[in-house]
């Protein structure tokens, strides 16, 4: 695989996981006729923070895999940032839907991670190349 595939891959199953976050906050906005907002109800409120949260971070953590392909990054170093990230997201998605006790704490870690290591990397990458 490519750097860029790579990278492609992680964005692909980020857009899967996207769809699968809205479509739960529908079910119960559709089940318990909450037109609009959380209604009051504490389901509502923790499934749309969980799409809010995953649509917050999405896009920062993806950027950061790009940036990290066009700087040359070993392969298995998006790999792991791209999976830390679809990880963390996945479980903390499980974690507000109480599915899984500690998934919130461990996602937002995750996620927090992925940001630090990549920023550190992309910084590593950027001060330490031939072209700097």
């Amino acid at each position: 695989m490519t750097l860029f595939q790579i990278v492609a891959l992680y964005i692909a199953l980020n857009m899967i996981l996207a769809p699968i976050l809205m479509y739960r906050v529908g079910q119960v906005r559709l089940g318990k006729k909450i037109n609009l907002g959380d209604g009051g109800d504490e389901l509502m409120l923790s499934r749309i923070r969980a799409h809010g949260n995953f649509t917050e971070n999405a896009p920062l953590a993806l950027l950061g895999l790009i940036a990290l392909a066009m700087l040359q990054a070993s392969p298995i170093t998006l790999h792991i940032f791209g999976a830390a990230f679809l990880i963390g997201r996945i479980l903390h998605a499980m974690g507000m839907a109480k599915v899984f006790g500690q998934g919130r704490l461990v996602g937002t870690l995750l996620t927090l991670l992925t940001f630090f290591g990549q920023a550190l990397y992309l910084l590593f990458l950027i001060f330490t190349s031939s072209g700097a």
